[in-house]
């Protein structure tokens, strides 16, 4: 510290570029201290004892074989440590990574499963409505058949939302799927045995630890799609155990990846014009949900557009973040039964959102968005067998850095070698900070 106040053998150039070995001693100590910190906080978690869950294997394998697909290799490697995490007497508390698309939640499925069949209640918290919502949908019912109990709590519900709550108390409720709501005062649950905690890095650390801590010591199992490199998560997540689905599913082909100029909408929207003649579905993403002074496209103007000049035949609609959450629902819902053709959306799509009929994207403005962003817009098309499109619509005056992460897009559909890239070109940014998300 001395001698960074009043250097006596480090050169200016040295100091200015932060490397000198007095720069180098302070950075060092300030990691050495936080993983000795991660370290010391696995150790005690591996010391907590939980009575070990007694799988029903008989069970497990028969809701296994009742899927209509067959498990990527990777997905059964990843069952089988969810097994050992379970059924071992010491708390789990793993991190779930996989690319888009890969089966991460069916994983956590099964996963919920081991404990509700050993008698214990399970909680998914969802990082927005929509996504809880689609959960509950899918997997109620799913898991209806197999005589599980699953609610959903949401911040807007009012219909028999305290029966409900009265039912979790109870524990009636078996698989609690949720939004921050499962966070609140009132939610109190019988027998918590499992929280899983969907696109972990959209929540705050204080909110994961508020809903752990409404169990005495539950299991924990984050999940996260947006890859990250293999030094950063070492790095953030070296108390928790790492689990990783590197394949997607069987029958799942790449998404083609093509970037024009907004001066060539006319080719892009042709595009998008053969999807929907063969009956399919497109999503159109803009930046913007209002006109602005930086030339960004705006969901508004997109719609407008799209609706009156392009495609008047179809059934155009627009959803954005600023839309009340019935709204929202309401139109997801419509995208989803296929009673929508073209959703023009802001980024309120990029997590999770599921409809496999939906095979072509254009993201306007692409510079606009970070390569990790671009990769998990991109993931919403390519859910179905079919080949599907991702069209990246740029100003056609890019700097050399926007073309670089265009090039990376055409070029690539691993996340994890996007992650890599996004890491080299921007820095780590503030990956996992204590602020509400």
């Amino acid at each position: 510290i001395l001698e960074l106040h009043h250097p006596v053998r480090s050169s200016v150039s040295e100091l200015n570029k932060r490397c000198s070995r007095s720069h180098i001693t302070l950075i060092f100590e300030e990691f050495l201290l936080f993983a000795l910190s991660l370290k010391m906080r696995k150790y005690q978690i591996q010391t907590w004892r939980v009575q070990p869950i007694v799988p029903n294997l008989t069970f497990i394998h028969h809701f296994i074989q009742q899927l209509p697909f067959e498990l990527t290799l990777a997905q059964k490697r990843v069952i089988k440590q969810l097994e050992r995490d379970l059924t071992s007497g010491k708390v789990m508390n793993r991190l779930l990574q996989g690319d888009v698309g890969s089966g991460k939640t069916l994983v956590a499925v099964i996963g919920a499963l081991y404990v509700i069949q050993a008698g214990q209640q399970v909680a998914m918290m969802a990082p927005t409505e929509i996504l809880a919502d689609q959960h509950y949908q899918r997997w109620s019912q799913i898991l209806k058949k197999f005589g599980i109990k699953v609610g959903l709590v949401i911040g807007g519900q009012k219909r028999g939302k305290n029966e409900l709550v009265e039912k979790i108390g109870q524990g009636q409720i078996d698989f609690v799927i949720g939004t921050h709501a499962l966070l609140e005062g009132y939610v109190q649950f019988s027998q918590l045995g499992l929280v899983i905690v969907d696109e972990q890095h959209r929540f705050g650390v204080k909110q994961r630890s508020q809903l752990k801590g409404k169990a005495v010591v539950p299991h924990l199992l984050v999940m996260s799609a947006t890859p990250i490199p293999r030094t950063l998560a070492l790095t953030l997540y070296g108390d928790l155990d790492v689990s990783i689905l590197d394949e997607k599913p069987i029958g799942r082909k790449p998404i083609e990846t093509v970037a024009f100029s907004m001066n060539e909408q006319n080719q892009a929207f042709q595009r998008v014009s053969s999807f929907l003649k063969m009956g399919q579905q497109a999503f159109v993403v803009c930046p913007a949900i209002e006109e602005n002074d930086l030339e960004l496209s705006s969901v508004n103007d997109v719609y407008q557009q799209l609706k009156k000049k392009w495609f008047p035949h179809y059934s155009v609609e627009l959803i954005h973040g600023k839309l009340p959450s019935k709204e929202k629902d309401n139109i997801m819902s419509r995208f989803s039964r296929g009673e929508i053709q073209i959703l023009v959306a802001t980024s309120v799509i990029e997590v999770g959102i599921d409809v496999p009929n939906a095979n072509v994207m254009i993201i306007e403005n692409a510079e606009r968005f970070g390569l990790a962003q671009l990769h998990q817009l991109r993931g919403r098309v390519g859910r179905g067998a079919e080949q599907s499109y991702c069209i990246l619509s740029t100003s056609h005056k890019l700097s050399d850095d926007a073309r670089r992460r265009m090039q990376i897009m055409e070029s690539s559909n691993d996340g994890f070698e996007i992650a890599e890239a996004d890491l080299k070109l921007r820095g780590p940014g503030d990956i996992d900070g204590t602020q509400d998300r």
